[in-house]
């Protein structure tokens, strides 16, 4: 339940409605989009909506029970971070098929068992962007060219330097620090 005012909505009673809408502007990777809506209580306000392709996400476990990492400079951020792989699905690509080629491009790793383990919006208050997450195994090195764009410096690391480096803030990527902890809390579960 939700108030706003003296009413109580239900859960049901939340969804708003769009009644215009206007590109601002279109990227090779983002849109951005000005919304009017309409709340549930048929007051109009304005929403921005940046748009985003649906991506996948990476998390590679090699025989050795280590998670492959990269580190790669992101300009909005203005620093180097430890990311898992993860890229945009392509058009016409399947999300299975474009989480084995991205971890290729990135890493040069190409999974010999991949599985689905969930999807999750990165920031739904502004943002359309749909992860899909895959954990693979099986390792086998069969390098792809990486994109032009991109300089990736790949790394394995043991659960306990993913718990450390999770821990003390040096993997501050969201999508990461969902997987890696999935992954610790998948490892502490096998063990009992």
């Amino acid at each position: 339940m939700s108030e706003a005012g003296d009413k109580v909505y239900s859960v049901n009673e939340l969804r708003e409605e769009r009644v215009e809408s206007r590109m601002i502007y279109e990227g090779k990777i983002i849109r951005l989009r000005h919304d009017r809506i309409k709340l549930p209580d048929g007051r109009v306000v304005s929403r921005e909506v940046v748009e985003h392709e649906m991506a996948v996400v990476v998390l590679a476990e090699n025989d050795r029970g280590e998670l492959l990492m990269i580190n790669q400079f992101r300009y909005p951020a203005g620093e180097v971070l430890m990311e898992l792989p993860a890229g945009i699905v392509e058009r016409g690509e399947d999300c299975v098929t474009a989480a084995a080629r991205e971890l290729q491009e990135e890493t040069g790793w190409k999974p010999g068992r991949i599985a689905k383990i969930g999807e999750f919006y990165t920031s739904p208050g502004f943002c359309d962007e749909l992860l899909v997450m895959y954990y693979a195994t099986d390792l086998v090195w069969d390098k792809l060219p990486q994109d032009e764009d991109e300089f990736i410096v790949p790394c394995f690391l043991s659960p306990e330097a993913a718990l450390k480096l999770a821990g003390d803030g040096r993997i501050r990527d969201a999508k990461s620090l969902c997987g890696v902890y999935w992954w610790l809390h998948r490892n502490a579960s096998a063990k009992g």
